[in-house]
């Protein structure tokens, strides 16, 4: 049993060590959102926080419906953090935003704190 799970775990480490890093990156996430994350989006205009999602489970670049290229932003699914005190309150709602890959200043991060 132990040399089965042994070579299963060898052939997984092969394929993946074929893969861009692209690719490895697009399995980490899917891994990831398997198990869920806790994750925030902090953009800011300069140094001055302006707007903040929470509990954000994945951020997607957006691929062209045709020809499947990858576009220049990105778009999930977060709570508007509205007063930006890292807790939901009652009127924040879950939202779809969007955001430039090029012009917007954020950090994507896990809350770890409860």
């Amino acid at each position: 049993m132990k040399l089965k799970t042994l070579s299963i775990l060898t052939v997984a480490m092969i394929l993946l060590s074929g893969c861009t890093q692209e690719t490895q990156n697009s399995l980490s996430r899917s891994l990831q959102n398997w198990t869920g994350t806790n994750g925030v989006l902090d953009v800011y205009a300069g140094n001055t926080l302006v707007k903040r999602f929470m509990k954000i489970d994945k951020l997607s670049t957006a691929s062209g419906t045709h020809d499947q290229e990858l576009r220049p932003y990105r778009y999930g699914y977060g709570y508007d953090d509205k007063n930006l005190n890292l807790i939901i309150d009652e009127d924040e709602k879950k939202v779809y935003f969007e955001f430039s890959d090029y012009s917007t200043s954020y950090i994507f991060y896990e809350n770890n704190s409860k």
